[in-house]
């Protein structure tokens, strides 16, 4: 994968990840469709997702820095 499109990858899945974590768009989400019960469970979900892409995010950027002369 190209560093760019892996940087923007990561940067945009970590916004995501982080507007729903501060967010209770994605309670309010389930419990509109009738998941609410998941909602004790979001935070397994979330927080290692965000985890992901923000070290997506930065080895992404790492590698375009790197590849610079």
């Amino acid at each position: 994968m190209k560093p760019e499109t892996l940087a923007k990858t990561g940067i945009v899945g970590a916004v995501v990840a982080a507007i729903f974590c501060l967010t209770p768009v994605l309670v309010v989400a389930l419990g509109f469709l009738g998941f609410s019960v998941a909602a004790g469970w979001l935070d397994y979900v979330l927080l290692p997702a965000f985890a992901v892409f923000a070290v997506m995010a930065g080895y992404g950027m790492w590698r375009r820095r790197r590849r610079r002369p």
